[in-house]
């Protein structure tokens, strides 16, 4: 089961990443190369524990439907979304966050395990750890941005 841990800082309260990290509005902003927009559920705003979304994305070419739910909340430093109907057979996204001198460490630990078995696990090492690595980071720069730039 592939887990991706990525950290990023950003020059910005805790307070302040938190709740862009867990805002649905935000997301489709820092997800747009993907098209991902939030079509049912929590489609609007701040997620709060026991809140679903149902997000549709185009991911390497093929247009998908995903329902996550967050299971866990500790405002402001941690949230945990969990898929429950999706392409993968699992995920968890664990999103930390730390107050550092100077801004925030926002820490993304993604743990999911591929569909199809042996099959699932071949494209895990041929390009699926890859592809969700780079959008994992791309999300983060992005949210990096909004919260250095915030208006």
């Amino acid at each position: 089961m592939p887990i991706i841990k990525h950290h990023q800082f950003i020059e910005a309260p805790v307070e302040i990443c938190f709740d862009l990290a867990r805002n649905v509005d935000i997301h489709t902003k820092t997800t747009a190369k993907t098209k991902e927009t939030a079509v049912d559920g929590v489609t609007h705003g701040l997620l709060e524990e026991g809140d679903t979304v149902t997000w549709e994305a185009t991911h390497l070419g093929i247009k998908q439907r995903l329902i996550a739910k967050v299971t866990h909340m500790k405002k402001p430093i941690e949230f945990v979304d969990s898929m429950l109907k999706g392409s993968f057979h699992s995920f968890t996204h664990k999103h930390q966050f730390v107050e550092e001198k100077g801004g925030t460490m926002m820490i993304d630990t993604f743990e999911y395990k591929s569909p199809f078995g042996p099959i699932g696990l071949i494209a895990d090492k041929l390009f699926l750890e890859k592809y969700m690595t780079s959008f994992i980071i791309s999300r983060a720069k992005e949210l990096k941005s909004f919260a250095e730039n915030r208006e």
